[in-house]
């Protein structure tokens, strides 16, 4: 299925798989145009929205019962596009605040929050979308849907939360006015000890939380 086809009349809006598609293809446009950094100022809160309206889709996803492909193994959707120039646009843009600490699984006890990088999720969200969108616009949809439903769970999906959750707080300390505590050099690219990252990110929480609700000077 060609790019010209991807929206053809012929389809039916209301179809699961073209709607699936429609959001998909709507947040690769839609954060490339962001990486361009045209206006650098709305990128914050338009990829919060964006993000969002990812994970609607990616929810439908998730509720939906398992899809199986047609094929056995997976047709070859040839070579996966380079993302690099994506991620590192978007890591110029987003410098100040682009590290955030991310608890990997909410459900393992006693496990301390990691580094990680809006620039490095986002990136890796688009080059897992675009993965199934190959399949998709080559008439697979039914591999297409199989590989962002099971990314969804493994990857992209995990990936996208954390993400919002990044940019809802940068938003939320910008409009309630509550400045970012310094992570003193807390970096993905650190080589810290779990105790380290624990006390780290329990230090800026605190601050954090005891900022909250009081009135700024």
């Amino acid at each position: 299925m060609s790019d010209a086809t991807l929206h053809s009349i012929t389809q039916d809006p209301d179809d699961f798989a073209v709607q699936i598609a429609d959001s998909i293809e709507s947040f690769i446009v839609a954060t490339t145009e962001v990486a361009k950094g045209d206006e650098p100022d709305s990128a914050v809160p338009f990829l919060l929205l964006e993000v969002s309206q990812l994970l609607l889709a990616g929810g439908r996803l998730g509720a939906h019962e398992d899809i199986v492909p047609d094929e056995r193994y997976e047709p070859d959707a040839g070579p996966d596009m380079d993302v690099d120039d994506l991620r590192e646009r978007f890591a110029v843009m987003l410098e100040p605040v682009d590290v955030f600490s991310e608890v990997f699984d909410p459900y393992e006890p006693r496990k301390a929050p990691v580094p990680a990088r809006i620039s490095d999720n986002l990136a890796d969200i688009v080059l897992d979308l675009r993965h199934g969108l190959a399949h998709y616009r080559a008439g697979r949809t039914s591999e297409a849907l199989w590989w962002w439903q099971f990314s969804y769970f493994s990857n992209w999906g995990p990936t996208a939360s954390a993400t919002l959750r990044a940019l809802q707080s940068l938003v939320a300390h910008v409009r309630l006015d509550q400045p970012l505590a310094a992570l003193d050099g807390l970096d993905t690219d650190e080589d810290l000890t779990e105790e380290d990252l624990a006390e780290e990110a329990g230090r800026v929480m605190a601050a954090e939380l005891g900022g909250l609700g009081r009135p700024q000077a």
